[in-house]
């Protein structure tokens, strides 16, 4: 039987949640899921700005939903999920647990509930979603698809980002548990990690710093939401069926040089 790229590629018609979905990478990776026939529940806490991205989308055919709430408290998470599966028909196919954010201190002065607030929402608020998209997922038939988002401090240390940091490193190894704990169920469980984009998440880096970092990457510019695109279809469709436990960097050649 011939392998067609239409057939396993294809994300058509897949029920996914996209949290962090207003904007950035998030709303990229998004994007590229529903101009390829998916329906995507879009999760932010900016409520006009979210309800603005999914009007667009909607106007253009897609089907996309928008729940608001805040990632960083169990009880609106556990809300946010039940209001997207009464979007999705009780159904999920793929979650991206994408919403981050980044505060940036010293070590010596890092404020403890800005530290507090980063774990909640990068890491925290990534393990609660998972854990309830494999409570649903594990009796589907359909292979789950559960796609996390690290950075390159999943591999080194960063400067002055020790919560954000320490939580993405958390994330790698989250996504590595869950692939092994959850393979047997049918649920593939792979990560993401962008390299440096140019979303709002970057903005308060100085001159120094950005130039610096354009310096190493090997594909000469920053990365962009669409650079995103690709890969997240990859990882949701069935072309990546058997691979699962895998941190895959999205980074234009960073790493290697």
């Amino acid at each position: 039987m011939s392998y067609e790229i239409k057939d396993y590629f294809n994300v058509e018609g897949k029920k996914c949640i996209v949290t962090g979905g207003a904007q950035g990478l998030s709303r990229g990776m998004a994007e590229g899921l529903l101009e390829n026939g998916a329906e995507v529940v879009l999760m932010d806490r900016q409520e006009d700005k979210l309800k603005k991205v999914v009007d667009e989308y909607t106007k253009k055919g897609y089907k996309a939903y928008a729940v608001v709430g805040d990632l960083s408290k169990k009880e609106e998470i556990d809300r946010m999920f039940d209001e997207a599966m009464e979007f999705l028909g009780d159904e999920l196919n793929v979650l991206i647990p994408a919403a981050g954010i980044q505060r940036r201190h010293n070590p010596w002065e890092f404020p403890e509930d800005e530290w507090k607030l980063v774990i909640d929402i990068n890491l925290n608020h990534v393990w609660f979603m998972i854990q309830k998209a494999v409570q649903k997922m594990k009796d589907q038939k359909v292979t789950g698809k559960i796609i996390t988002i690290g950075s390159m401090v999943s591999w080194f240390g960063g400067t002055t980002v020790p919560a954000y940091t320490a939580a993405k490193g958390a994330v790698t190894q989250l996504t590595k548990s869950i692939a092994s704990d959850c393979a047997s169920h049918n649920i593939c469980c792979n990560g993401l990690a962008p390299g440096y984009m140019d979303t709002e998440m970057n903005v308060g880096l100085t001159k120094a710093r950005r130039d610096e970092i354009s310096e190493r990457i090997p594909a000469v510019r920053w990365g962009l939401p669409d650079d995103m695109k690709g890969p997240v279809l990859f990882l949701a469709s069935d072309a990546s069926n058997y691979l699962n436990g895998s941190m895959i960097p999205v980074d234009g050649g960073y790493l290697v040089k």
